[in-house]
């Protein structure tokens, strides 16, 4: 697609990995299931998490280490440790290696995601870096510590979001709850359990769908700047 302000850039999210993952595992599990199609369309970022695996992997066997974590959280995951420094590492990312047109976020990274639109709004995060402005959840949740929780859900998320829900995934029931804090979000359902799903006809439709959107709010921003750098070129000619 052009413009006059050139040719359009693809849609550039900073990707979150899962618990006790990476960020090279993600960007694996997501460059071999997602079709070429999905993959020339979308940039990713995929940076580590701060700090290194407290404990087992459930991916140990299958991807290899070094593991990370985003944070660490009690057994009814209701008390976090290390969250507010897990926030500003994010924010750092951003500031360095951004801008960004969204987060995407599997897992623990999902959960964090879908969180920080309503953080930000409420002053407690992100607040050096631009808005957020898209999201793709896949095997999403809300917070469950009750602080963080009021804060990041009080008011409807407005960003536009994706929403990606296993029938057996086992974080489903508290996928369906994140979606109801969401305004209009983009369902995709699927048949597997907690992964990286590959996509179906319909799928693929809505994810094409969803950054065909993103392209075209990023096209509009292109032609605004072209148009303030015309305008301040005459006033000062």
């Amino acid at each position: 697609m052009g413009s006059e302000a050139g040719i359009v850039r693809k849609p550039r999210f900073l990707g979150l990995h899962g618990f006790r993952t990476s960020g090279a595992i993600l960007k694996t599990q997501i460059e071999t299931k997602w079709p070429k199609s999905v993959l020339e369309k979308i940039d990713i970022v995929y940076p580590d998490a701060p700090f290194p695996a407290q404990g087992k992997s459930d991916v140990e066997g299958i991807f290899d280490p070094p593991y990370y974590e985003w944070f660490q959280f009690n057994k009814e995951f209701t008390t976090y440790t290390n969250f507010d420094e897990c926030l500003a590492y994010i924010e750092d990312i951003i500031i360095k290696q951004g801008p960004f047109d969204g987060l995407l976020g599997f897992s623990q990274g999902a959960i964090l995601s879908g969180g920080l639109p309503g953080l930000q709004a409420k002053g407690m995060a992100l607040t050096k870096v631009p808005q957020i402005k898209n999201l793709i959840i896949i095997g999403g949740a809300k917070f469950k510590n009750v602080t963080v929780a009021e804060n990041a859900y009080s008011s409807p998320i407005h960003c536009p979001s994706l929403h990606f829900l296993g029938e057996n995934d086992f974080l489903k029931p508290y996928g369906l709850e994140l979606l109801e804090s969401c305004v209009d979000p983009v369902v995709i359902h699927h048949p597997k359990g907690h992964t990286i799903p590959r996509f179906d006809e319909s799928g693929l439709k809505m994810m094409l769908s969803f950054l065909e959107r993103i392209e075209k709010d990023i096209l509009s921003e292109q032609e605004r700047n072209v148009c303030y750098k015309e305008e301040e070129n005459a006033v000062e000619a």
